[in-house]
């Protein structure tokens, strides 16, 4: 009974997704809104959005907060650039509020100098005025600026094409040898002479 309880909801929140995406009709951080998302799924369920969608949107996101950890050699790394005088930004697809929590809850947000949220450009990554934004914000030039990403598309792919300098963050082991990005796949084992 159980099974089948989580299995429906499931459904019901990739279907919320789904519908979320056609609804908004752009790549923009209010696809990433899990309140919108959940309102929309209790609405497709004939429940009460009152207290349920707030409730929810909050066991959501501080569930995953407080489970949330930095990859390993992660925080070391942001503490060394901070010492070699390099400015940290955070380039991300999802809204503020929530990525100011995350970066609290890893640790990392006394070292962090800027932030460009999807929400802020009003654009998600790879669309050429994110990546503006950033270089704006961090005071250098484009080719000055490396922007660490795990996805290759949007992240590695759209820093490069914008001037930036891509970087895959992955764990994966073998990755396709047309892939000719800088990898990194540990933290730990970083060349710090790249960022001098």
């Amino acid at each position: 009974m159980l099974k089948h309880a989580r299995e429906e909801m499931e459904n019901y929140y990739k279907t919320a997704g789904k519908i979320m995406n056609k609804r908004i009709g752009s790549d923009t951080a209010a696809i990433h809104n899990r309140l919108l998302r959940i309102q929309c799924m209790l609405e497709l369920m004939k429940q009460p959005l009152f207290p349920h969608a707030f409730n929810m949107y909050h066991t959501y996101w501080d569930t995953l907060i407080q489970r949330a950890r930095p990859s390993k050699g992660a925080v070391d790394f942001i503490k060394e650039l901070k010492k070699r005088g390099i400015r940290i930004g955070i380039g991300t697809d999802m809204t503020a509020y929530i990525q100011y929590k995350k970066l609290e809850a890893l640790g990392v947000a006394p070292y962090v100098d800027f932030i460009v949220t999807s929400e802020e450009a009003g654009v998600e990554k790879p669309h050429p005025h994110f990546f503006e934004l950033c270089v704006q914000k961090a005071d250098v030039k484009a080719y000055e600026c490396a922007f660490i990403g795990d996805s290759l598309t949007k992240d590695v792919e759209g820093a490069c094409n914008n001037g930036l300098n891509g970087i895959l963050y992955t764990q994966e082991q073998s990755l396709d040898a047309k892939i000719d990005y800088l990898k990194i796949r540990s933290f730990d084992d970083i060349n710090m002479d790249y960022f001098d």
